[in-house]
């Protein structure tokens, strides 16, 4: 059912939520945080927002129009800018003959180490072929054998079957995103659009915070344009359904394959917001990144793991094959399997890289199969074809982030989450190769059933979103933006005001990537954590402090938003590791080797505090508590008439309380 046939929903009141706490001290429902930003100039309405332009975005966005929703996207550059693209490898699902979702499975949970959630597994890879092929409906053309039409696949680490999907050789993500852009744009042009449906863009512009109503459901974000025109500075979008699908947070270290656009803003206006995220100690780094040199930073160009997966070995300086005994599937072993082996060897070798040898593919090979790595490595005067690729660990996928269940609904009603932002447990404690692709469009799809779901119930009308279409661009003068994180700035020193997050100078970005790389990469210990929080802390209390004392933050901007956003996720994702104190996964603690499922089969949930204080709890088990909404059972809280199901309550050696230990707040 359409807007227009439901006729026009009454405009809720969106509130200035108060900032309190729950009997436990933790953000009480609707409580929530914000940057330090100036109220919008600007407001559109829409039944969906969409923040992000990945795969996972943008399926939503397809798949909400195509059931009668107006949707706005809004995205940090263009529209074709987003981390898919940048996906070589491809997309894993069980296409291939005598393969099964079961086999997939298995190999998923194994890569997971113990923490996957399984039903989320089974969703996705019981769903995963139908939705590659709804992809490939989209207009998404993947390599296939030129005599009998059939989809080529590959192997990567970790699989035990050949069932990645490729295109372009190792161009994969540029043709789902080449695909995506071009359905939504169709969907944007008028006499397009899906029947009842329509998809606006607004590009250049970084979401700030989430907008509330009167029961503390998301009903919007505000957000920053960059450029000059209608929609410049800040301005906000109003909606019924809130979508994070913001990508990684790669840009918290120094050298990372994600783009320099991964900042963490979702997961940093999730914590914001006051709802929950997970397992953020899980940082996948890449085996196989191409080393430039001990001072590189920012994105560095990834080598595929579908190059192992034709054959290509990972050998030390002397030529030595250092995988082979350590895993039955050698250098095709889980990631981070594949990166410790190269760690060790690295110390072991006094060195700061190791190679990957492919020579013997031939130049043939090189430019069919790989010719983006190959003109990649030969911009940076490297020739594969003749020497081995010198290659190092990187950041490059975050497992966790904000917490979802099955249909991608996180602990704030009307906020929903998907893609490498979202953690709805398919990754558990490492991702599988070629799983967060699938992952973005299964759980799209899923979601986007969701909203229109709540979209078209009736009862939904009262909380909708205001009813002017997102084409008009222009709010209605009774409507104006009055959330909490559109709220005026307040008067210094004002007991009253609303808590405002200071903004941190653009080159204290810098800071916190030396600060995570040296502390938190891909070897850890209780000290360099410790030590990292210590930093971060005296970051964050120098910042709070001059904006207490006399009113002073840094000029409010997209390069000080984004200093600020890496400073709370630095901050969380130390917090979990220091709490984690096991190795598990892509969680490599140095003084805690082993694996301890007896204390640490279980996820940590943080959230933040009105005070920007953060609180670390822990699961019961592997599988997730329910997501609640309501008063009487707040998301993640023990308050109410009884604890969460599935929250860890009783004492016990990973009971978690909040503290005011530097490890989990600042």
């Amino acid at each position: 059912m359409t807007r227009t046939e439901r006729g026009t929903p009454a405009a809720p009141t969106i509130t200035d939520a108060a900032t309190t706490t729950d009997a436990a001290g933790g953000p009480a429902p609707g409580a929530v945080l914000r940057l330090h930003a100036p109220a919008p100039g600007w407001a559109i309405d829409a039944d969906v927002v969409v923040v992000g332009s990945g795969v996972a975005g943008l399926t939503v966005a397809l798949r909400c129009a195509a059931a009668g929703a107006s949707v706005t996207v809004v995205t940090k550059a263009r529209l074709d800018d987003g981390s898919t693209r940048w996906a070589q490898g491809g997309v894993a699902a069980a296409l291939g003959e005598g393969d099964t979702p079961e086999q997939h499975e298995a190999d998923t949970l194994v890569a997971g180490a113990g923490l996957c959630d399984q039903h989320a597994v089974r969703a996705m890879v019981t769903e995963g072929p139908g939705a590659v092929h709804r992809l490939i409906g989209t207009g998404a053309r993947f390599d296939s054998d030129a005599d009998t039409g059939e989809i080529l696949l590959t192997c990567e680490g970790g699989h035990h079957r050949r069932r990645i999907v490729h295109a372009g050789g190792d161009a994969t993500g540029a043709e789902i995103s080449r695909a995506l852009v071009d359905a939504v744009r169709a969907a944007g042009t008028p006499g397009a659009a899906p029947a009842g449906g329509r998809v606006d863009t607004i590009e250049n512009a970084l979401v700030l915070d989430l907008l509330t109503d009167e029961t503390g459901r998301a009903a919007g974000v505000t957000l920053r344009v960059m450029g000059e025109g209608r929609r410049d500075g800040v301005g906000a979008v109003r909606a019924r359904a809130v979508v994070l699908a913001t990508g990684g947070i790669g840009q918290v270290f120094s050298a990372t394959t994600n783009p320099p656009v991964s900042t963490g803003d979702g997961v940093a206006l999730t914590l914001r917001a006051g709802a929950e995220v997970s397992d953020l100690e899980f940082v996948q780094f890449h085996p196989t990144v191409l080393w430039l040199g001990p001072e590189a930073e920012g994105q560095q160009p990834l080598v595929s793991e579908a190059v192992r997966g034709e054959g290509a070995y990972l050998v030390d300086d002397e030529g030595t094959r250092f995988m082979v005994g350590q895993h039955e599937l050698a250098e095709l072993a889980p990631r981070d399997i594949v990166a410790k082996g190269i760690m060790r060897r690295m110390r072991e070798r006094g060195a700061d890289h190791v190679y990957l040898d492919a020579r013997h593919f031939g130049a043939a090979m090189w430019e069919r199969r790989f010719p983006t790595i190959l003109a990649a490595c030969r911009a940076h005067g490297i020739d594969p074809v003749t020497e081995p690729i010198p290659v190092a660990p990187a950041a490059h996928h975050a497992s966790g982030g904000v917490r979802t269940d099955l249909r991608g609904r996180t602990t704030v009603a009307g906020l929903y989450a998907c893609g490498e932002v979202a953690c709805t447990g398919v990754h558990g404690a490492n991702r599988l190769a070629s799983n967060s692709l699938l992952e973005g469009l299964v759980f799209a799809e899923r979601m986007a059933a969701d909203i229109a779901a709540e979209i078209a119930a009736p009862a939904a009308a009262p909380q909708a979103a205001p009813s002017q279409s997102a084409s008009t661009q222009t709010p209605p003068e009774s409507a104006p933006v009055t959330a909490r994180a559109a709220a005026p700035e307040p008067a210094p020193g004002r007991v009253d005001a609303p808590a405002v997050t200071p903004l941190l100078a653009p080159e204290a970005r810098f800071a916190v990537q030396r600060v995570m790389t040296a502390g938190a990469g891909v070897l850890r210990s209780a000290e360099t954590l410790s030590r990292a929080a210590e930093q971060l802390d005296r970051l964050h209390e120098d910042a709070a402090r001059a904006l207490e004392l006399d009113g002073k933050t840094a000029e409010p901007g997209v390069e000080t938003c984004e200093a600020t956003n890496l400073l709370l996720v630095a901050r969380a994702l130390v917090a979990a590791a220091l709490r984690r104190a096991e190795t598990r996964g892509c969680h490599w603690r140095e003084d805690r080797p082993d694996r301890d499922d007896a204390a640490w089969a279980r996820h940590l949930l943080v959230t933040l505090r009105p005070d920007r204080t953060l609180v670390v709890r822990t699961t019961a088990g592997t599988a997730f508590p329910p997501v609640h909404h309501g008063p009487e059972t707040g998301p993640g809280t023990e308050t109410g008439p009884g604890p969460c199901p599935g929250l860890e309550t009783s004492p016990s050696p990973v009971d978690d309380v909040s503290t005011n230990e530097p490890t989990q707040e600042s």
